[in-house]
């Protein structure tokens, strides 16, 4: 390229680069490696970031719209890219500054970003013979011709050879003699002819162009790529509020700047501090950073400083020499505070929406200043009004509940201030970071207590709260019915009226749902349904009952007590605390109810003259009714004490009770029927008729009990329930108490016996008339010898009526008594002291020390006047073991005092009595104690005399006692032998 006139100073330029390297050689080194550095550390892969920045500073400078156009075209020759611009043209300064590295025209240009500085160097990187036309002149530079003139200087020599002939290309610049055409519309272009090792590079510089070039360089209005006639075009449309137009991409912008303090540019060189101004940019696309904007921030073109936050930075953050990475120090500190105060600003200005949550940063950056961008943001966080209402952040609160119930609260009537809406998710880390302050539902609800509002507002909140967790609602206030404004904590427990008017039943202590506050969700957290029957079964009414006499007011008590039992149709008995109630009597006095009767009970005529009964007054039972009168408890006929699970051990122990007479007796009877038992035995149901210590007329009182419901509580057991699943019956406590009273013409029911049951005969008297039989055995009235005997107690009671001397007993009958109570197993008696014996024939009364047990009939002549017990044969060793007495033949001596004579039995007697001996002792006068007997076997031998003895002691030594009158009749007649077995043949 020849010399030309000195275009722009350049021969000037030249000669003083020359001069002061051949001078200093050092310097030709300094400027060498200074422009190595450039190109090849700070601005490679820049070089179209920096010809679009050159162009945004031209056009800033001359204040018209910026617009460049670069364009790459490959032909034979080489691949050249140009980038034509509009703006102000290249001057002698500029092309100063280009030819100088270090020193940039635009000391004093405010706004501008680098226009002709160092970052021209960029170049470098991908051509070696660069040139600008612009003002219809045009600067070149060259390699080939900077290395000729750099040869020629002997001081440089050696160095040259030692860098391999690198000489610095834009030191020297040239003027063009062929001036490139500047296309229409534009006032500079810049044309690089690539290196073939470059090519790709710019390539894939060209396609990275984007809107982030657009936004950095806010000096330029469209941009144009064209590589080899595909073209494609930015434009960017700048609009009031801070919106930026990329290509029909909206971006949102917020700037701020201002001039830095002096102290922090005194680390910073001279050139910066001459330009004492700071700027931030961000740029906030509508939907999320573009893939083709890199996530670095830009100062103000691209850095190798990451920023992983969903917005373009632009700042003017000081950089190192590297050009790639900000610079630490006061003034990037001062920056990061002012990039942090930026943002948050920009939240601030976007429309109120959850989507700013995905604008808050994390607490972890992507590199160091990153991290600390995001420190600085999330410290000014709660601060900001982001939120709805342009609420900041640390004044309001989160709760993670369903979206209705946010309505509910936070709506025009809003009862908690500041609560966001359900489309701002409660658990988001974004709104910790905004400093918002996030309420479990449980703490809101237990909260809202205090809260005064009508009850259609809580039925509202409960609609709203549907789908809520229920461990989140057990403290969820209810208002009450009938209280005013009385709001309670927790649905469990509560009543929902049911077929039930609340009204009035405040005076019980009941807590019912107030009926517009009623929801389904109530139920469902332990609130109960209530039926009159539910209502009644309320702790509360119990206790309203059990202190009725003690209230303010015991009618207003006793109204709303009745008005549930009405509607409960109750039977009488069914709840029997119900009986405690005070209701009023004819007399004005207050009795309990189960103390009261009604005018017609006929329980008034039997009971005791002191009997703590009054008569229920004639306006209640108007009012009320004698069907619900008698279910609260007040008497008809007797009152029934009914329970479940009866423990027997706790009531024989009096651990517990049912307020019954004689109770802990009943039990103790049933437990010693039921045997020894490891755990309580229980009585599932067990039912009861009360206050019978109270009646004075039995004949009437049974005429009353002997019909329902109190019958089943005399006639139907007791069944007890035993702890390895058996079932023992056991008499009702009832039946019981009868038994051991004089409830029978003034007697014990078991002073009489039936009157069909002849054994008993003259010991016990019949029953009266007029109760039926299954009654009467309910009441322990006598059926038989056999029942008395099995029954506990039954063989010592007999014992004493046959020793009572006004009883009457029949010889026939008294044999008949001994052998049956010999005949019962497991008898167990204290041997009286008076017993029946007979003496010479007769049933008489004898002191029990006097009488002897019959143990052989052979004794009888030898006992005259001798009480003996005489039972049927076999009978006797038992008598004497039950009775403590001896048997007689242990009181006789039993002295054989005659010789007799040996005769055999005859065959007919034999066929008799087939056990017979082969032969007996005949006596003519059989002589025993000194006295005459018939007949003797004591001593082992068959002593008789005559037929009528020989008879007895043959029927007695073989066991067939009743066989003795038909031996009799063989032995004085053999021949009838067969009449006599065939008459016996027809006894049963």
């Amino acid at each position: 390229m020849p010399d030309t006139p000195d275009i722009f100073g350049t021969r000037a330029l030249r000669d003083r680069v020359l001069r002061a390297w051949a001078e200093s050689p050092a310097r030709f080194r300094e400027d060498a490696n200074a422009e190595e550095d450039y190109a090849l550390g700070g601005y490679r892969d820049r070089v179209v970031i920096e010809l679009a920045q050159n162009a945004a500073d031209a056009a800033l400078s001359a204040a018209v719209p910026g617009r460049l156009r670069l364009t790459l075209r490959t032909s034979p020759s080489g691949t050249v890219l140009s980038a034509a611009n509009t703006g102000s043209p290249l001057d002698a300064g500029g092309v100063e500054a280009l030819s100088t590295l270090r020193a940039s025209a635009k000391r004093d240009e405010t706004g501008t970003t680098g226009r002709f500085g160092v970052g021209f160097a960029a170049v470098v990187a991908v051509t070696d013979t660069p040139s600008i036309a612009s003002g219809g002149a045009g600067v070149g530079w060259s390699v080939e011709r900077a290395r000729a003139l750099v040869e020629g200087l002997d001081e440089v020599a050696d160095e040259v050879r030692r860098r391999g002939g690198h000489v610095p290309l834009l030191r020297l610049p040239f003027a063009l003699d062929a001036v490139p055409d500047v296309p229409d519309g534009f006032d500079t272009v810049v044309r690089l002819p690539l290196r073939e090792d470059a090519v790709a590079s710019v390539r894939r510089q060209l396609g990275q162009v984007g809107a982030a070039l657009m936004l950095a360089l806010p000096a330029l209005e469209r941009v144009e790529i064209d590589v080899d006639g595909d073209v494609r075009e930015l434009t960017a449309e700048r609009r009031a509020g801070g919106e930026v137009v990329v290509n029909g991409g909206v971006w949102r912008t917020v700037e701020a700047h201002g001039e830095i303090p002096a102290v922090l540019l005194e680390d910073r060189p001279v050139e910066e501090r001459a330009r004492p101004f700071w700027q931030v940019r961000w740029a906030l696309p509508e939907g999320g950073l573009p893939e083709d904007v890199s996530g670095v921030v830009h100062a103000p073109t691209p850095s190798d400083e990451r920023l992983d936050l969903p917005a373009l930075l632009i700042a003017s953050f000081p950089l190192a020499p590297d050009r790639r990475h900000v610079a630490p120090g006061a003034l990037t500190d001062f920056l990061v505070e002012r990039t942090a105060e930026t943002y948050v600003r920009l939240l601030g200005e976007l429309p109120v929406s959850p989507r700013v949550l995905d604008l808050v940063p994390g607490p972890v950056g992507a590199g160091e200043l990153d991290a600390r961008i995001r420190r600085q943001i999330r410290e000014r966080l709660p601060e900001a009004p982001v939120l709805p209402h342009r609420t900041r952040g640390r004044d309001a609160i989160a709760v993670d509940a369903p979206a209705a119930f946010l309505e509910v609260l936070g709506g025009a009537d809003a009862v908690v201030g500041g609560l966001l809406p359900a489309e701002w998710p409660a658990r988001s880390p974004a709104l910790a970071a905004l400093g918002v302050r996030r309420v479990e539902l449980a703490d809101v609800i237990d909260e809202l207590a205090a809260v005064d509002r009508e009850p259609a507002w809580w039925h509202r909140m409960y609609e709203a709260l549907g789908g809520a967790a229920r461990d989140a609602l057990g403290a969820l206030p209810v208002p009450l019915a009938g209280a005013a404004g009385r709001v309670v904590r927790g649905p469990r427990g509560l009543l929902i009226a049911d077929g039930v008017d609340p009204a009035g039943l405040d005076v019980l202590g009941l807590r019912f749902v107030h009926p517009e506050a009623v929801h389904p969700l109530l139920p469902r957290l332990g609130a109960i349904e209530a039926g009159p029957r539910a209502v009644l079964g309320d702790a509360a009414v119990r206790a309203a009952v059990e202190d009725s006499f003690e209230a303010d007011d015991p009618d207003a008590v006793a109204e709303a007590v009745l008005g549930l039992v009405a509607g409960a149709h109750l039977d009488p008995g069914e709840e029997p605390w119900l009986a405690e109630l005070a209701l009023p009597g004819d007399d004005g006095e207050l009795y309990p109810a189960g103390e009261l009767l009604l005018p017609e009970s006929p329980l008034r005529n039997l009971m005791a003259d002191d009997a703590p009964f009054g008569v229920v007054d004639g306006e209640v039972l108007e009012r009320w009714g004698a069907e619900t009168l008698t279910a609260l408890g007040v008497l008809d006929g007797f009152a029934l004490a009914r329970s479940e699970d009866v423990n027997l051990m706790g009531l024989a122990d009096e651990a517990e009770t049912l307020e019954l007479d004689d109770e802990d007796l009943w039990a103790d009877e049933a437990l010693r029927r039921i045997g020894p038992q490891d755990l309580p035995p229980l009585v599932p149901e067990f039912t009861a008729v009360r206050d019978l210590e109270l009646v004075d007329d039995w004949a009437a009182a049974l005429r009353v009990l002997a019909g329902p419901p109190w019958r089943a509580a005399i006639v139907d057991p007791a069944h007890v329930t035993l702890h390895d699943g058996r079932r023992v019956a056991v008499p009702s406590y009832t039946a019981w108490w009868l038994r051991r009273h004089p409830v029978l013409d003034g007697r014990r029911p078991g002073e009489f016996r039936l009157s069909e049951d002849e054994s008993l005969t003259g010991l016990y008297d019949v029953a009266p008339q007029g109760l039926d039989k299954r009654l009467l055995l309910a009441l322990g009235v006598r059926t038989s010898l056999e029942e008395l005997l099995e029954e506990p107690g039954g063989a010592q009671e007999l014992l004493e009526r046959l020793g009572d001397p006004g009883r009457s007993v029949t010889r026939g009958q008294l044999g008949g008594l001994w052998t049956a109570l010999a005949d019962t197993p497991e008898v167990d008696i204290e041997p009286p002291d008076h017993l029946r014996a007979i003496v010479d024939g007769e049933a008489e009364v004898v002191d029990a020390g006097d009488a002897l047990i019959l143990d052989s009939p052979d004794l009888l002549p030898l006992l005259q006047g001798q009480p003996l017990v005489i039972a049927a044969q076999g009978r006797d060793a038992r008598l004497a073991e039950l009775l403590d007495l001896p048997p007689a033949g242990d009181e006789v001596p039993g002295e054989v005092g005659s010789d007799g004579e040996k005769r055999p039995v005859s065959e007919a007697v034999r066929a008799v009595l087939p056990d017979a001996p082969a032969d007996y002792l005949a006596h003519e006068r059989l002589v025993v104690d000194g006295q005459d007997v018939p007949w003797w076997t004591r001593d082992g031998e068959v002593h008789a005399s005559g037929v009528h003895g020989l008879a007895r002691a043959l029927a007695w030594s073989t066991g067939n006692w009743a066989d003795r009158l038909l031996v009799e009749a063989v032995l004085r007649d053999p021949e009838s032998l067969p009449v006599l077995l065939a008459e016996a043949d027809l006894e049963p």
